[in-house]
């Protein structure tokens, strides 16, 4: 029995984690080998991507690792270009870049400001400029970009150009699905909430709960009305299918992977 994407070419941005366990890139690049994807994992920190490598080719997926920085133009280029060297095309790519820092517009300083916008926007936007032609050339493809919860609501704290930033991903991924629908590529959107991934221990603690992992912890979930926190592998499973044929008629949306906490009033 063959995979719901065997043989598929898959760019997975932002493949690495920044700790072990199950960060969404990780996740994704093992889901989607799991059901037969060739795995063209990219990452700024070969550290980071070492476990995803590791733990992709213990399920039997093909993988390749490749280390850019996401935000640099020619950097990205020079990756699509890579991954069409050993692999020949891109069927599916998923952009997983992105990383909060907190304050608003006050607080905040501009070059942080500026930082979040090319993390968490310009990166989509540079990854889509440089698979789009070759999707378009075979008349086919999918982009699954991951944006947040926090580019929908407040999710308690502030953190103004994270929400922004996450946000425009949603939109940007509604423009360029309809812009492409004739084309044959498909555009959406996975909304993670508040998991547990290793982001709460290595920043997350910090910056919102004075190094107290388990007081975030707390406060995370007490806005879940399921009563427990996802990981990475519930956004795989939410791109895994966005991006297979069983989603062959859906573009230009999302699907939220909060436990229903945006459903919530409170």
């Amino acid at each position: 029995m063959t995979g719901r994407l065997q043989d598929r070419v898959v760019i997975v941005t932002g493949a690495g984690c920044i700790g072990p366990g199950w960060g969404n890139g990780r996740a994704v690049s093992v889901r989607f080998a799991e059901e037969g994807a060739k795995i063209f994992a990219v990452d700024i920190s070969q550290d980071a991507l070492q476990e995803t490598i590791e733990r992709t080719e213990a399920v039997g997926g093909e993988i390749v690792g490749h280390i850019c920085d996401i935000t640099e133009g020619d950097a990205v280029a020079a990756m699509v270009q890579a991954c069409m060297a050993h692999f020949g095309t891109v069927d599916i790519l998923v952009n997983n870049v992105g990383g909060s820092a907190k304050g608003g517009p006050v607080e905040m300083s501009e070059e942080i400001w500026d930082r979040q916008i090319d993390f968490n926007l310009k990166s989509v936007f540079l990854t889509c400029k440089n698979v789009l032609p070759i999707m378009e050339a075979s008349g086919k493809g999918a982009i699954v970009n991951t944006s947040s919860t926090s580019g929908m609501r407040w999710t308690g704290a502030a953190q103004s150009a994270y929400a922004a930033t996450k946000a425009g991903v949603i939109q940007f991924s509604k423009v360029v699905a309809v812009e492409y629908a004739a084309k044959g590529v498909r555009v959406n959107t996975v909304v993670p909430g508040q998991l547990h991934t290793p982001m709460v221990e290595a920043r997350l603690a910090g910056q919102r709960a004075g190094g107290d992992v388990d007081a975030l912890l707390k406060t995370r979930l007490s806005r879940i009305p399921l009563g427990f926190m996802g990981d990475g592998r519930d956004t795989a499973n939410a791109a895994l299918f966005l991006a297979s044929d069983e989603a062959r008629f859906i573009t230009g949306t999302e699907i939220i992977v909060d436990g229903g906490m945006t459903a919530r009033c409170d």
